[in-house]
């Protein structure tokens, strides 16, 4: 049995964080639902600039929208959704199969809007209704504007994947602007039953500190951080309020490992798969993972409830000088910016494209 079966068979959803046009017309993406037991797919802005800048797949549907008068953001989110609309119905099966659990898919909010609570609710409604696709999440930034934002969208009955949570601290947070839109979908007699995730990026924490901690606490940060936070989840789900929410027909908001490629070559590639297998949980990875995991990858023990070793293992770094609190404000502020630069980078690619294109008709 595949390593990736046997996570899945362990209770942790296995979903692909990627989407290319390449990978829909190819039939890969439905080999790999077949043969890697995936279950879901995530994008983001960064992605879809590798996918649109390093291939001619999408040049002849850019033609076709330019003599339609669009460009800019109105092209990209056509095309995006063109994309993930495609995937939807390849994970649509699975969807229904485990009564919207799993099976979905994800789009990302335009990141200029991070720091804008108003406009990132017109966005999130307008692009699932574009998409006119059930098992499609809406991805929007867990920061401070972005909260009341994740609330008024679970109100308003669509999916949300919260993306850029580094800490227990933002995980509890986008929790409770989760629990409130459904709190107030329950009081308003309106049906709670609205999918969420909570990604928590993990490689990243390692990455930042790599050459400021002694060579035995490298690749400990991340993992150290997942274990606080599984803890902190586990205990919310079992809670009187859930329970509560459940009874009203709710379900759980379930937690997401994401940024889980390992960044150090000198690390196994399959370092936050193997330590944070739980079940009722995701993780998202990249493609090349995906395959280490089914080629050679071994799972270990299952994530304990209770953090495990998390809160010694995160007092060594504090030992060590890492002010974990700033570091997840950096984080996540850094990760904001690097989605900001990555939309600039792909807008200007589809613009370059563009002209390409209007000089070759």
């Amino acid at each position: 049995m595949k390593a990736t079966q046997k996570l899945h068979e362990l209770g942790q959803s296995v979903w692909l964080d990627n989407i290319t046009r390449e990978l829909l017309t190819s039939g890969n993406l439905r080999r790999y639902i077949a043969d890697f037991s995936l279950t879901g797919l995530t994008s983001n802005p960064t992605i879809f600039d590798q996918a649109i800048k390093n291939s001619s797949h999408y040049d002849s549907a850019i033609r076709s929208k330019l003599t339609e008068g669009k460009s800019g953001e109105t092209l990209f989110f056509e095309l995006a959704i063109e994309d993930l609309v495609q995937a939807a119905d390849l994970f649509r099966p699975i969807w229904e199969r485990t009564n919207g659990v799993d099976g979905w898919v994800s789009l990302e909010v335009s990141p200029l809007l991070a720091h804008d609570t108003a406009s990132t609710i017109a966005a999130a409604k307008e692009l699932h209704a574009q998409a006119k696709r059930l098992n499609l999440f809406i991805k929007i930034p867990g920061t401070r504007e972005g909260l009341p934002a994740i609330e008024e969208t679970i109100f308003a009955g669509v999916p949300v994947n919260v993306t850029l949570l580094f800490s227990r601290e933002h995980y509890l947070a986008a929790a409770e602007a989760y629990l409130r839109g459904i709190e107030r979908r329950i009081a308003a007699g309106l049906n709670p039953d609205v999918g969420s995730v909570a990604s928590v990026f993990v490689s990243r924490w390692d990455a930042a500190i790599a050459n400021e901690v002694p060579a035995q606490l490298r690749n400990q940060l991340g993992i150290a951080v997942a274990k606080r936070t599984y803890k902190s989840a586990c205990e919310l789900l079992s809670s009187a309020r859930l329970r509560r929410i459940y009874n009203e027909g709710g379900r759980p908001q379930r937690l997401l490992w994401a940024s889980t490629g390992t960044k150090d070559p000198a690390a196994s590639d399959v370092l936050y798969v193997k330590a944070l297998a739980a079940p009722l949980t995701v993780n998202t990875m990249p493609e090349g993972t995906v395959k280490a995991l089914a080629d050679h990858g071994e799972i270990g023990e299952m994530l304990p409830s209770s953090g495990g070793d998390s809160e010694e293992v995160l007092s060594q770094f504090a030992k060590a000088g890492v002010d974990i609190e700033a570091l997840a404000a950096t984080l996540q502020d850094e990760g904001a910016k690097s989605f900001v630069k990555s939309w600039n980078e792909l807008m200007s690619v589809i613009s370059a494209k563009t002209e390409v294109l209007k000089k070759a008709s």
